[in-house]
C-alpha cells in the first residue's frame, strides 16, 4: 500500500500525557511525517547519534480509502481500509528544546526511519476501541494499550482531520501512544503485536 500522507495524534491517553507531564486540553496534538519515514518489518532501524534520547511510541495505526472533507463522526469508520501497529520514533532531548522555544516539532518527530510500520491488515469492522497490542524490547515489555483509554476514539479523530484537510486513499493516522514510552540503543530487539491485527520486529542498529 503506498501511504499518501501520515497524520499524528499526540496527547491521546491520559497515562501518557501524565508520564510526559503534560496536561490534558480539549484538544489533541497533531504532527504529520513524511511517507520517507515508513520503515517496513524486517528492516534495521538506524537510529540518530549524538541528538539525545531516541524514543519509542508504539502505536494503533489506521489507513483510509479518502472520505474527503467535514466526515461525520457516524461515518468515519466506513472510510478505513487496513490497520496495522506502528513506531512513532522521537528525539525526546530535541523536543524538550523545541516545546520550551514554542517551535515546532518536525525536527524531533519527522527525521528518516522515524515510522516504522507493521504489514497491513484489512479491516474487517472489528471495534477499534476494544483493541489491544504490546510492544517488548529485547523480550521485556515496555508498553501495553487498550485501544478503550483512548481520550478521543478513531472515529473522531477521522472526524476532526477532515475538517482542515480532504482526506484522501492512502492517508494514515498514528492514533497515539500509551504510557510506557522510553529510549531505544544500538543493538535493541523490537517487537510491536497485537491479536488479529500481526507481529512485527526490527533491530536496532
Amino acid at each position: 500500500m503506498n501511504v499518501n500522507r501520515i497524520f499524528c495524534i499526540g496527547r491521546n491517553y491520559a497515562e501518557h500525557i501524565k508520564e510526559l507531564g503534560n496536561t490534558p486540553d480539549e484538544a489533541f496534538v497533531l504532527f504529520m511525517k513524511p511517507p520517507s519515514c515508513v520503515v517496513p518489518p524486517g528492516k534495521t532501524l538506524t537510529l540518530p547519534r549524538g541528538r539525545g534520547g531516541v524514543h519509542h511510541e508504539a502505536e494503533l495505526v489506521v489507513a483510509l480509502t479518502g472520505g474527503g472533507a467535514d466526515i461525520p463522526e457516524a461515518q468515519a469508520l466506513s472510510h478505513i481500509s487496513h490497520i496495522t501497529l506502528g513506531l512513532d520514533l522521537t528525539l525526546r532531548d530535541l523536543q524538550s528544546e523545541l516545546k520550551k522555544k514554542g517551535w515546532p516539532w518536525e525536527l524531533a518527530k519527522a527525521f528518516d526511519q522515524a515510522a516504522p510500520l507493521g504489514d497491513w491488515a484489512p479491516y474487517r469492522q472489528q471495534d477499534l476501541q476494544a483493541l489491544e497490542f504490546t510492544f517488548h524490547v529485547n523480550g521485556v515489555l515496555r508498553q501495553h494499550a487498550r485501544t478503550s483509554d483512548m481520550l478521543f476514539s478513531v472515529a473522531r479523530q477521522i472526524h476532526i482531520l477532515s475538517r482542515t484537510w480532504a482526506l484522501q486513499d492512502g492517508d494514515i493516522i498514528y492514533t497515539g501512544t500509551p504510557s510506557g514510552v522510553g529510549p531505544l540503543m544500538p543493538g535493541d530487539r523490537l517487537l510491536l503485536e497485537s491479536e488479529g491485527i500481526g507481529r512485527f520486529e526490527w533491530n536496532c542498529a
